[in-house]
């Protein structure tokens, strides 16, 4: 004899941004018709959803500064990565083979390196363990809606943001993003997770020095590299080892400004 599925939280925020085949579309609708509290969430989370569209109709209207253009930014990273190169090769090459000395050492950082701001890498820390274990809204818009999402980031944080990375090489898949509050700035957090349910952030805002800094800390499981380049600060943080931390780091910072 077979069982209903019961209804999850899972389901509620797949059937918000609808992702659920038919038939378990309508098991939904048959459990909301039953539970008005429910029904009453589910509809306030999406007048909620409504409301923010609406207020940023007019910023997606809006035409694209020329700076802002994707050949110019195109143009502006071939140049700027052509510099950085060289830098870049050798800092990520010192991680790897371990010989960066104090460098990847909580708290130390090698000469004529930028140290990272140690509040910010409190605030991505603190963002990843608040938001890895939420289960009925893990972000604030989902990736369902990426246009959406970039401009929205975008927006909010300050900056113009390039298309989140495509993690799926290593296994993970973008969830969505939020923003939250990081000092006196706005920061964006986007979200990956893997078929096992494990997750991994990217945390980011404006600021920070001209040239990359490499930094590497662990703390309670949670391992996390932080950088700076094209006027952003960024930490990627997930409850991974350093070698395998590494390269998507390495590609999150080839791919995101």
């Amino acid at each position: 004899m077979t069982h209903d599925v019961p209804i999850g939280e899972d389901d509620l925020q797949a059937y918000l941004d609808d992702r659920l085949p038919p038939k378990r579309r309508g098991e939904v609708d048959e459990y909301l018709a039953r539970n008005p509290a429910q029904q009453a969430l589910v509809d306030k989370q999406r007048g909620d959803r409504e409301v923010l569209r609406a207020r940023l109709a007019d910023k997606f209207a809006e035409p694209i500064p020329a700076r802002l253009r994707i050949e110019h930014i195109r143009a502006a990273q071939s140049a700027r990565r052509r510099q950085q190169f060289s830098s870049v090769a050798a800092a990520l090459a010192m991680i790897a083979i371990g010989v960066a000395g104090g460098w990847i050492m909580r708290g130390e950082v090698a000469p004529g390196r930028v140290a990272p701001d140690a509040a910010f890498l409190a605030s991505a820390v603190n963002a990843h363990r608040t938001y890895v274990v939420e289960v009925a809204h893990p972000v604030e818009v989902a990736a369902s809606d990426e246009a959406h999402l970039v401009n929205w980031l975008s927006n909010r944080s300050g900056r113009k943001l390039e298309t989140p990375p495509d993690l799926s090489a290593f296994g993970y898949n973008l969830v969505g993003g939020r923003v939250l509050p990081s000092g006196d700035k706005a920061a964006a957090q986007l979200m990956y997770q893997d078929s096992s349910g494990g997750r991994l952030t990217v945390y980011l805002r404006a600021g920070g020095g001209r040239n990359p800094a490499f930094t590497f800390d662990e703390r309670e499981g949670i391992s996390t590299f932080t950088w700076t380049d094209a006027g952003f600060e960024f930490a990627i943080a997930a409850e991974l080892g350093r070698d395998r931390l590494l390269p998507i780091a390495k590609l999150v910072y080839e791919r995101m400004v």
